[in-house]
């Protein structure tokens, strides 16, 4: 839980006046019934009789596409939107200028680029994010997904569960990941986790980023490389972590993955944008890329005819990586710590804000 800041903050408003806030989430169904299950309609991120007790306006709906549904419907009086990187509220220009009473928009969690950050900043709307609230939840998942791809675990199991039988199938494309080399495209806070966790594992580990972190990784035994294909012509494993901005989307196209070692695993819990997707499935069948995992998708939800549900050498799943229960517990908590900030006219902790009196975090410039 974060430590909420004392100091004052210049939201121009009267103090303790009541808002509209919307929340969008997914409909929770019978994950619902476990109360500890937050990221959902149902349970409103546990928001909902804090909320109104203090005679606030709680809205919760799934609803989000089209002139009719509930978050358009309710949009031109509403004073803060939640949304979250699961089922995003693609809050566009066009959104964001029919929001007259429009002062905040938050994201449950960690990745605010379903959001007209530029629009939100020319009308001086503060966006900010649970930072660090998924970070640990996120780099397991990525080490899980490095083991599931070295030990070709999805054929193994579909063996399993359709009463097959055939070990040298498996063991063809399955490597030990000690002695081998590892590397981030990105040095923040989950890439810095990912390779506190391989440290033990007696593989190479190296990290690319727009400037050297010394006190962040060297001092881990993680080496800097200052050019990206020289990262990917010697990494088995490539891990992408950076936020999707203009100069990351589409990164890995298909002249960067040919960069790649050939039969190399590429990692990627970041955004689905920030891959070609054509270039990844053609790499599959090719063999340039041995298999490729993550949880993030070029669209979301996947339609059921997606060609990445069933290109070869693949571990997707849908966007679960950052929903564990610890995970939701934190950018809720995180969530709520804000919403009382901005309720008493206190700012957030510095790192949380996205958009800030016009001005665009570091990350998203």
């Amino acid at each position: 839980m974060t430590v909420r800041t004392q100091l004052l903050n210049p939201f121009m408003r009267m103090p303790c006046m009541k808002k509209k806030i919307v929340a969008v989430l997914p409909k929770g169904g019978p994950a619902a019934d476990n109360p500890k299950y937050l990221n959902c309609v149902e349970n409103g991120l546990g928001l909902r009789e804090w909320l109104e007790e203090s005679g606030h306006t709680f809205i919760a709906t799934a609803d989000k596409e089209g002139s009719d549904s509930e978050l358009q419907k309710n949009l031109s009086d509403a004073n803060a939107i939640i949304t979250t990187p699961f089922h995003p509220a693609y809050m566009t220009k066009e959104l964001i200028s029919n929001a007259s009473n429009l002062e905040l928009i938050l994201t449950a969690g960690v990745g605010s680029d379903h959001i007209d950050l530029k629009a939100a900043a020319d009308k001086g709307i503060t966006v900010a994010e649970v930072t660090g609230s998924n970070v640990e939840s996120v780099a397991e998942d990525e080490v899980m997904r490095m083991l599931i791809l070295m030990r070709n675990f999805v054929p193994g199991y579909l063996q399993a569960i359709n009463d097959e039988w055939d070990v040298p199938a498996i063991g063809v494309k399955a490597w030990d990941i000690k002695g081998k080399t590892v590397g981030t495209v990105g040095g923040g806070r989950i890439a810095y986790e990912v390779m506190k966790r391989l440290e033990p594992w007696g593989v190479t580990r190296l990290y690319f980023d727009r400037e050297q972190k010394p006190d962040k990784f060297d001092d881990m035994g993680v080496t800097w490389e200052k050019d990206l294909d020289s990262l990917l012509s010697k990494c088995d494993i490539v891990t992408v972590n950076v936020p999707l901005t203009d100069s990351t989307k589409g990164m890995f196209n298909k002249e960067v993955i040919g960069k790649m070692k050939e039969g190399a695993f590429l990692i990627n819990n970041a955004r689905g944008a920030v891959v070609d997707p054509e270039a990844v499935e053609e790499a599959l069948k090719s063999g340039q890329l041995g298999g490729y995992a993550g949880d993030v998708w070029p669209e979301q939800p996947a339609p059921k005819d997606h060609p990445w549900r069933h290109m070869p050498n693949h571990a997707m799943t849908p966007h679960i990586s950052g929903t564990t229960l610890d995970a939701q517990e934190r950018y809720a908590g995180g969530v709520r710590d804000m919403l009382e900030a901005w309720i008493e006219e206190k700012p957030f902790e510095e790192d949380y804000y996205i958009v800030r009196e016009g001005e665009l975090a570091s990350q998203y410039q």
